[in-house]
């Protein structure tokens, strides 16, 4: 068996891993890199030949590992794609509108080009296509939490709740080769515990290896008043100077979760009343899909739906689809808070949002999710005096902020929860999908604490599993 680390290796984004196991060849996550070091390798052919694949699992829908999978497709993937319920759906709104997103932004770059008079070093074409998106949304293939799926004579997955968004799966397969077994869990994001909407982290106890991710593998979150007390004190406070609360969103989870807890702010009127904008069409269709799939909601959720107060629903709320309803958003009077993707600022309408407010020092800027090195989110949130957006200077004078508890990955302690479970130690763990600090921090502690042979490969790294 071997294993080779294609994306998410000392970084976050570009989750992407090849097995060779059981006479197959599997990749499990196609995500689409999103720092600015690397984002050429969105460019690069597969460093593998599509053609041999016989399958590709996915973890969970976001764009970090679901991004490239079109451009796979494109490149002639035409294996089953498997995944969970929540994610098959998921996965469909997201590949299709990142398609979009693409050619939007390189017939935007293209006018800006023209009208500028500039040449890049290569032609503007989108990295996929609306039809790329549809063949590999046609290869999606969906099954059940917790059910044994035969991938061949000697391979078999199954998917666990993992508790990062809906449908967010740990993927554990079990390999036989020369009449040995061997179990290999893939961790996919790892969620918190008790966390509003999603199920709780399924706790595994058995691995022989363990390919985990280190996202916040060096921080806690619980640290400070709880995130809903501080998201409170961030609207209240902006509405008070006249400004607006911009939040870039991630469109899947953080956007629900985000509506739920101002749900409960305005039903317990800690907030004062203003208008509150979800502003992405993808974002609300996923909204739906949760309201659609409620089955896969945590407990608490569910009752709130059976009692009639559904909790992604509410007075004030405004689901924003069309292009004229969004321009009209900054045109409002008086205080509101605008939601919306891209949750790292690399695309999408938060730009057109950031651009009206950025410079308005009665306006705060709030982060609530990851915000990858090199992304716009995070030159924001690094303090850099001037942007630019769209091709155009930026002065940054508005309120910069950052809520850290409503993450949807585990922090330290929760890793380590996790990986302590097992009742014999794995033969190895390696880390994945975190900056290099923090994913050599948590190999530190795994090391210490629970004394398991720890790696943070590199790119293009392969080991053998024995």
């Amino acid at each position: 068996m071997r294993l080779q680390f294609l994306g998410a290796n000392r970084q976050v984004t570009g989750s992407r891993y090849l097995l060779d196991a059981g006479g197959l060849r599997i990749v499990i996550d196609c995500g689409l890199f999103q720092e600015r070091r690397v984002l050429e390798r969105n460019w690069e052919p597969p460093p593998f030949d599509p053609d041999t694949i016989d399958y590709l699992l996915l973890t969970h829908a976001h764009l970090d590992h679901t991004g490239l999978v079109p451009r796979l497709v494109h490149s002639g993937l035409n294996a089953s794609i498997i995944c969970t319920e929540p994610t098959a759906r998921l996965a469909e709104i997201v590949m299709l509108d990142s398609a979009k997103i693409q050619q939007e932004d390189a017939k935007y770059k293209q006018k800006r080009h023209r009208k500028e008079g500039r040449r890049g070093p290569r032609p503007i074409v989108p990295l996929y296509t609306t039809e790329d998106a549809q063949k590999a949304v046609s290869l999606l293939k969906a099954v059940g939490y917790g059910k044994r799926i035969e991938l061949g004579d000697h391979v078999a997955a199954t998917f666990y709740e993992a508790g990062h968004i809906l449908g967010s799966a740990i993927v554990v397969l079990e390999v036989s080769e020369n009449g040995e077994a061997r179990r290999i869990v893939f961790s996919g994001d790892l969620g918190q515990w008790d966390k509003p909407l999603i199920g709780d982290p399924t706790l595994l106890e058995q691995a022989d290896y363990v390919i985990m991710e280190s996202t916040y593998g060096d921080r806690t979150h619980r640290d400070g008043p709880d995130p809903q007390t501080q998201l409170a004190d961030v609207i209240n406070r902006t509405a008070k100077r006249g400004g607006n609360v911009v939040i870039p969103t991630f469109a899947i989870e953080r956007a629900q979760e985000l509506i739920y807890h101002i749900g409960r702010l305005v039903h317990k009127d800690r907030i004062v009343d203003l208008p509150i904008f979800l502003d992405s069409p993808m974002a609300v269709d996923v909204t739906q899909v949760f309201r659609d799939l409620r089955g896969y909601l945590d407990e608490q959720a569910r009752q709130l739906f059976e009692q009639g107060t559904p909790p992604l629903r509410y007075p004030g709320l405004k689901l924003v689809r069309s292009v004229d309803e969004s321009k009209a958003i900054n045109t409002v009077r008086g205080p509101c808070i605008i939601m919306s993707a891209s949750g790292m600022c690399t695309a999408g309408r938060i730009k057109h949002h950031l651009r009206a407010n950025i410079s308005r020092p009665d306006s705060t800027i709030l982060f609530v999710g990851y915000q990858a090195g090199g992304t716009l989110g995070r030159l924001i949130l690094d303090g850099r005096p001037e942007l630019r957006i769209h091709g155009r200077q930026y002065t940054v004078r508005a309120d910069i902020d950052q809520i850290h508890g409503f993450s949807a990955h585990g922090d330290r302690d929760d890793l380590l929860r996790w990986l302590g479970h097992f009742k014999k130690p794995p033969r190895q763990v390696f880390l994945t999908h975190g900056e290099e600090d923090a994913a050599t921090t948590l190999a530190k502690a795994v090391k210490s604490e629970l004394e398991i042979d720890t790696i943070v490969p590199h790119y293009k790294q392969s080991v053998d599993l024995e």
